[in-house]
């Protein structure tokens, strides 16, 4: 018998500089994908990335691919993760972010999900987690020490880098960020 599939897509609009992405979800009862791809700028050249991400079906990373352009760079990025949470990035072992489940890029809010929906948090929860972050545009992966409080039913505070960083999300009801202030805006949601 075939998996059932479940699929959610999202556009957004950045607010920051010129540029959309477009992000989808599929989930089935043995596999989660998030594909998407984001077209902006970045120090006046444009930039194009595709990502493809991979998780089982607690959410944890298990593979992420990132490929395209950043002005005339060309960018190809291969992330794995191992059974015993060790991370690889093309094929050399990343061995700051031993230990993380969620990746995090830098460059697209389609990440934020993850942990959301991996923690399932009431309202009034909180959860400090430690993701596999992609930097942009270096794209080196690193660690980076991250809190989620849920403070209603669409809502998170997102706070990282020992607080210095503090943004309230909304979201839509399959985790997607919906509004990140001064960053990204959804234009069309599609359940």
């Amino acid at each position: 018998m075939a998996d059932k599939l479940k699929a959610h897509s999202i556009i957004w609009r950045r607010l920051d500089k010129p540029g959309h992405e477009f992000a989808r979800l599929t989930e089935t009862e043995t596999r989660i994908q998030l594909a998407g791809t984001a077209v902006f700028t970045h120090e006046q050249q444009p930039c194009c990335l595709a990502y493809q991400l991979e998780f089982d079906t607690d959410w944890q990373t298990l593979a992420a691919e990132v490929d395209g352009y950043v002005g005339a760079n060309a960018v190809a990025v291969k992330i794995a993760v191992d059974r015993k949470r060790r991370w690889w990035v093309n094929d050399a072992e990343c061995h700051e972010t031993a230990g993380c489940i969620d990746i995090d890029l830098n460059f697209s809010p389609s990440t934020n999900l993850l942990p959301i929906r991996r923690l399932g948090l009431d309202v009034g929860g909180a959860a400090e987690v430690r993701a596999a972050w992609l930097r942009f545009p270096t794209f080196k992966l690193e660690p980076l020490e991250q809190k989620y409080s849920r403070t209603g039913e669409a809502t998170y505070r997102y706070e990282s880098a020992g607080g210095s960083f503090v943004s309230d999300l909304e979201v839509d009801g399959a985790g997607f960020v919906t509004y990140y202030p001064r960053f990204f805006q959804a234009e069309t949601v599609l359940e």
